[in-house]
């Protein structure tokens, strides 16, 4: 083997056993590096109560984020400190504040390591000179809320502090930042933003309560002075509400079976917290249905239907009624009440008008056919003054195919006339003992719209016009008396029904109206009418009474039968 050959053979020998010497801890990849520094290289005029830090290009392995791997100078002394560390940030608190016109050393060394285990390649120096003055002046509390001394504070308030400069935000905990309700402490939480300290309370404080809220002197600023003294804040919550007055008073009788319950509060309310949840009524166990509103500091209870005679009722304002500062009565507010007992209303006596199922003054015109049971009366207009029922005359009276009775005018042979003037005059009475029936049971029961509504036994009086949109039911026994006395209108809408229950009697129900009395198409009426003004039945509207009008009555192929 020639020389040239066994030196070349050499060489590769040794390429391969310099290779498998490596240092075993030696990683692939790439190492991290320092990217920023605060503060920066070279800064100067630092504040004295500055923490140090530096930002890594990636994630660092915590453990190695020592106080050995991050190293503050000054000069040959090691300053004391605690290393932090939050994601990609080592953070050195120095144990004490810095020197005034010092020059500190800080270093990161190479066993600070990423997470895949890879050091900074190098050391990482820099340097930095603090201030010339040293921070002395000690912070102070400029502003608070409440405000010291205040009153009428609200249940969920918070209390917030600010300070005359920046604080250090480790300072300001549960410890340093309290709030006492007497000798109680309050549970809350304490944050710290900018230079305001908050203690959120964990509950909603109590009513009519003082509460002392106190700042310790171990709060501190960046320059680590302490207040002067501690701090000390007093203040008091809004008193609870009360139910001042109610309508109807507690344990009042004879109560309109119409009446709105209202409870009057000593302060304004929360508009949220006054709801049928909060405020009820209750016969015995049962629920009465009902609309809750409020206005001004008054809560209104109005019942889906009329009260029920000689009951008694509860009616309830709960806790969970609350004050527009967020506190509620302190207990329950409960009281009781009961109704009128029935009238007993005597019938209106009709006299001799009780004789026709049709009366009139001034003319009976039907339009189309109709079939009217009972006598027919008019006067003093003449029989030329009955129209569309083609009459034939008899002695005193006069048929029609259309009417199962006896048809009278005043014009007609004695003693007809003299029959009707009295019947007229009674007629006249009747409406003006209906009129003047004192003392109503029910006033104004739903501003005159009564569609949908059961009515009991009683006088109800109405000084607007009486509408029926819907089916009304008329509910009570045989005897029962029902007296509506209307100052307007009565109008019933189209296909509405009138019905009675409970064994009620058509001749027991009066309607006085001073205005007109409309019955709207195909509609179904019952009672007896007294009207100033005139009735009307529109197209197929049936009728069960008597129609007793001063003026006019008009009819349209109606069907009309006596009580």
């Amino acid at each position: 083997m020639s020389l040239k050959k066994m030196f070349s053979i050499m060489a590769m020998l040794l390429i391969v056993i310099l290779a498998g010497c490596k240092k075993k801890d030696e990683i692939p990849g790439i190492r991290p590096t320092v990217i920023s520094t605060d503060p920066v290289s070279a800064a100067v005029s630092i504040p004295l109560g500055t923490n140090i830090s530096v930002i890594f290009s990636e994630e660092m392995d915590p453990l190695t984020m020592t106080s050995a791997n991050f190293i503050v100078m000054k000069g040959t002394t090691v300053v004391p400190g605690a290393v932090t560390y939050t994601g990609t940030t080592a953070l050195f608190t120095p144990s004490s504040v810095l020197s005034a016109s010092a020059l500190y050393e800080v270093s990161i060394s190479t066993g600070a390591k990423s997470k895949s285990g890879l050091g900074i390649a190098e050391k990482y120096e820099w340097s930095f000179t603090t201030g010339l003055v040293p921070d002395l002046l000690k912070p102070t509390v400029t502003l608070t809320s409440p405000l010291a001394n205040a009153t009428g504070i609200t249940a969920t308030s918070a209390v917030t502090v600010t300070f005359s400069e920046a604080m250090t935000a480790t300072t300001i905990n549960s410890t340093t930042f309290t709030l006492m309700k007497g000798t109680t402490p309050v549970a809350g939480t304490v944050t710290y933003t900018g230079t305001t300290a908050t203690l959120t309370p964990t509950a909603d404080l109590l009513a009519n309560t003082a509460y002392t809220a106190t700042v310790a002197t171990g709060v501190k600023d960046l320059a680590a002075n302490a207040l002067a003294a501690n701090f000390v804040l007093t203040f008091t919550t809004s008193p609870a509400p009360t139910v001042i007055s109610t309508d109807p008073v507690a344990l009042s009788n004879g109560v309109s079976l119409t009446q709105v319950v209202k409870a009057t509060f000593s302060v304004p309310m929360n508009l949220s917290t006054v709801t049928a949840n909060t405020f009820t009524v209750k016969q015995g166990t049962t629920t009465v249905a009902g609309v809750v509103t409020y206005s001004g500091s008054t809560a209104s209870f109005t019942p889906a239907n009329n009260l029920v005679t000689g009951t008694t009722y509860t009616a309830t304002i709960t806790t969970g009624a609350k004050s527009v500062s967020g506190f509620g009565i302190a207990a329950d507010y409960v009281w009781t009440f009961s109704t009128s007992v029935p009238s007993g209303l005597s019938p209106v006596n009709l006299g001799a008008a009780g004789n026709y199922v049709i009366l009139g003054k001034a003319s009976i015109a039907n339009i189309s056919t109709s079939a009217i049971t009972g006598d027919l009366g008019l006067s003093p207009a003449a029989t030329s003054y009955i129209t569309g029922l083609s009459l034939t005359n008899a002695t005193g009276y006069a048929t029609s195919a259309q009417v199962t009775g006896q048809i009278f005018a005043a014009d007609m042979a004695a003693p007809t006339g003299t029959n009707l003037t009295t019947a007229v005059e009674n007629m006249i009475t009747a409406y003006n003992d209906a009129a003047g029936r004192p003392s109503p049971d029910f006033l104004e029961l739903g501003t005159g719209s009564l569609g949908g509504r059961t009515l009991t036994t009683g006088l109800y009086k109405f000084t607007t016009n009486v509408t029926m949109t819907s089916d009304v039911t008329i509910s009570g026994g045989a005897n029962d008396v029902f007296i509506f006395q209307i100052s307007q209108n009565l109008l019933i809408s189209n296909g509405v029904r009138l019905i009675l229950v409970g064994g009620v009697q058509t001749k027991n129900i009066f309607w006085q109206v001073a205005g007109q009395a409309t019955f709207g198409t195909t509609s179904h009426f019952e009672g007896i009418i007294l009207s100033m003004t005139g009735i009307t039945f529109q197209t197929g509207a049936s009728f069960k009474g008597r129609a007793l009008a001063q003026t006019a009555i008009i009819l349209d192929g109606n069907a009309v039968i006596l009580p």
